[in-house]
């Protein structure tokens, strides 16, 4: 893992020719940038995206890697304009800084639907850049990395060439225009080639020139391609450094155990048997827990398991029935959120009338690596090494905690074993701070046991769906969707301490943005009580409602007589979401007969992406079987195809995972799932052959991150009311189904 300060003592030692000896290239969007966050590090940056030294180019990626490879699609971004090849590139994720702040992040709250494509939608889309700019959020989340990043790091790469171009042009004195760049080297006419390691000196002294025109695409030589990922060595060979692969001279262990009724105080503990065990050090009060620091990790968590505490209890409902009966009571006009959709008249609608309830429970992230994270406080300073979501978030907490100035506290954003939202949280952090300053001058090493991990997450809200609908003419003529679940954004906004102003746009995400041409239609969110920490889970809001509205939809289309692909179809006027389903029916064959099986299909838009999935289902002797699964997508452009698929294909093994056993219940306030033995996702034999087609409208770019989550459920659900003709409307299937 690459870092600024390895970078500036590497340049330091080639000598006095080289005092400038790396150049940093970038672009700003706007007059007044924020501070160069590398300038500082001694090797002549002077802007954030692109770096060069003696030993080459380093690409600035500040999104987090979380297996999803999208530092490999951001380099790529920049190698395309830089005309570097390939096997040139290296990437280094960015340090917390104001000027790697994420203008996309608020598009999704924009009151326009992802097909409305006015100039009103788009200005107010554009206008999401402004607050996203003094909000200064370097985040890695809600699919918007790549619609981020798409066009100013390509804008910096084309940068970075002009300027080197412009340097290579004044040592051999001839006009600009006639020189190329090709393989990571300026050309001349004769041939000379001048490597950009050898021109970063004299760039450096340079103005920036202007932003020239970008790359048409079919100019495009790595854009577009399926390239292999910059971190594939490194993970195939378990190089890869992950914040539990931090060591330290000194280092000691340390894991929390925090009260099992979330959020809730701690009375008093007894460590004394702890404290005898061997290899234990200390034992740290925390707000409603402890850190035990050990010799090792494992003396660690053995520890923890021997303190006797006495817990406060939760203030919230004790149980998950509770809970239910909660959210359930909360379809009142007190609780309204907001009306996100109100088309026609949907009081008036007439005939036979469908009523329906659906519900789903609370989620676990339950991501690979637990939460971890290394700390090392000495003489003021607070260094950091964490794998998170949001490093300028997670550095001002951490010095909050640590009792330091920001300016003091580095931190160090590593490779993420999965996120899915879950590390877009700062207590992994926090913890880690608060532990090396009562441990100061030692560094420390934090990991969570996983049963900690899995019950004390910020979980995905358990919801409810009621929707009343009518047919005319064998369509839907009204759709009357609700909604209700607690608010993630009020849970958030109460451990970051800010107040929440307004709706909380998550509530309806998934629902009132859908493409149909209901002539009557209307969405609402009604708002629960709050109850325990909630979180962003993968594709957020769109996970509950897409399994509520889609499941409707095929609900409707079974009363209509109706097959479900042409029912759809013949209420959806946008083209590019008919081109998945036309798509995912093809690959799909969808219609041909197949004895002892059956096919669901599920359409939502999410973060902007058209998604179309099938899921096939069969009836064996050992219980019902997915065999089949396929999926089409348009994301505008497709810069990397292969790493797309992959995206697709994992979101929808995760959200098969959460549809088939996906359960966290609680009993006397504590979350009853502790492993992955009771929160098992789909084993590697029970994943079907998943077949993913990208398509690209050329419209807006997007991110596919999420996109591929929300379909799968009520895909799956769907494809099991054909197979068997019982209709479930609740997760997770498994409950009313055994599956193989």
């Amino acid at each position: 893992m690459a870092s600024l300060r390895k970078i500036a003592r590497r340049t330091f030692l080639i000598g006095s020719a080289a005092i400038a000896g790396g150049v940093a290239f970038g672009v700003w969007r706007y007059k007044t940038p924020y501070a160069n966050p590398i300038a500082g590090a001694g090797i002549g940056a002077i802007t954030p995206y692109v770096l060069i030294d003696p030993q080459g180019v380093t690409i600035i990626t500040p999104r987090a890697e979380m297996g999803q490879g999208i530092q490999s699609t951001l380099a790529a971004l920049v190698a395309e304009e830089l005309d570097l090849p390939w096997d040139q590139v290296r990437v280094m994720h960015g340090p917390p800084a104001k000027a790697y702040y994420n203008a996309a992040m608020l598009e999704e709250g924009v009151p326009f639907a992802p097909t409305d494509e006015s100039w009103m939608a788009d200005l107010a889309r554009d206008a999401m850049a402004i607050p996203g700019k003094f909000l200064a959020l370097q985040a890695t989340g809600g699919s918007t990395s790549i619609p981020d990043g798409y066009e100013k790091m390509r804008a910096a790469g084309a940068v970075a060439r002009a300027a080197l171009i412009a340097a290579a042009a004044q040592r051999l004195g001839i006009d600009a225009q006639r020189l190329s760049t090709q393989g990571g080297a300026v050309v001349a006419p004769d041939g000379t080639r001048l490597p950009y390691t050898e021109l970063a000196v004299a760039a450096a002294r340079a103005a920036l020139p202007d932003t020239p025109p970008l790359k048409p695409r079919s100019e495009w030589t790595l854009l577009g391609q399926s390239l292999p990922r910059v971190d594939m060595v490194a993970k195939s060979t378990g190089t890869e450094v992950y914040a539990g692969d931090i060591r330290l001279p000194g280092m000691k262990f340390a894991t929390v155990k925090m009260n099992p009724a979330l959020g809730a105080a701690m009375n008093g503990f007894d460590a004394s048997a702890a404290l005898a065990m061997p290899g234990v050090e200390k034992i740290i009060p925390l707000d409603g827990g402890v850190a035990v620091v050990a010799a090792t990790t494992w003396h660690a968590i053995q520890a923890a398991e021997a303190i006797a505490f006495d817990w406060a209890p939760a203030d919230y409902p004790a149980n998950s029935e509770a809970m239910q009966a909660q959210v359930a009571a909360s379809f009142v006009p007190d609780s309204l959120d907001a009306t996100k959709r109100n088309e026609g008249d949907v009081s008036s609608m007439g005939g036979e009338v469908f009523e329906a309830e659906y519900f789903v429970p609370h989620l676990a992230h339950a991501t690979m690596e637990p939460m971890q994270a290394a700390a090392h406080l000495v003489g003021g300073k607070l260094t950091l090494w964490v794998g998170t979501q949001f490093p300028g978030l997670a550095q001002q907490f951490a010095a909050e905690a640590a009792g330091v100035a920001q300016s003091d506290v580095e931190l160090h954003t590593t490779a993420m074993g999965g996120g899915f939202g879950r590390r877009g949280e700062v207590d992994a952090t926090v913890y880690a701070a608060q532990i090396a300053k009562a441990m100061e001058g030692t560094p420390v090493l934090v990991t969570w046991s996983r049963e900690e991990d899995m019950t004390h997450d910020m979980y995905r809200p358990m919801a409810m769906g009621r929707v009343k609908a009518a047919l005319k003419d064998g369509r839907i003529d009204s759709f009357d969707f609700a909604t209700a679940s607690s608010s993630i954004m009020e849970t958030l906004a109460g451990r970051v301490g800010l107040p929440l102003m307004g709706p909380d746009a998550t509530l309806a995400q998934g629902a009132w943005e859908q493409p149909y041409g209901f002539a009557n239609y209307r969405v609402m969110a009604y708002r629960a009580p709050r109850t325990v920490p909630l979180g962003f889970w993968r594709s957020v809001g769109a996970s509950v409602n897409v399994f509520f509205h889609e499941s409707a939809v095929d609900e409707l289309a079974h009363l209509a007589s109706a097959d479900p692909m042409a029912f759809r179809l013949a209420q959806i006027r946008h083209e590019p979401s008919r081109k998945v389903l036309e798509a995912v029916a093809e690959m799909s064959s969808w219609g041909t007969p197949r004895p002892g099986r059956a096919l669901g299909l599920a359409f939502a838009i999410s973060f902007g992406v058209p998604t179309a999935e099938v899921i096939e289902v069969a009836q064996t002797g050992e219980g019902i079987r997915i065999t089949g699964a396929w999926a089409a997508v348009d994301v505008g452009v497709a810069l990397d195809p292969r790493n797309i698929e992959a995206q697709v294909s994992g979101a929808m093994v995760y959200g098969l995972s959460a549809a088939v056993r996906g359960e966290i219940t609680f009993a006397e306030g504590r979350v009853e799932q502790q492993n992955f033995w009771d929160y098992e996702p789909l084993r590697l034999s029970q994943v079907p052959d998943i077949q993913v087609r990208v398509l690209e409208s050329g419209g807006k770019i997007r991110g596919i991150g999420e996109p591929g989550t929300p379909p799968a459920a009520p895909a799956l659900a769907n494809a099991l009311f054909k197979l068997t003709g019982k209709r479930v409307r609740s997760l997770p299937l498994s409950k009313a189904f055994s599956f193989a």
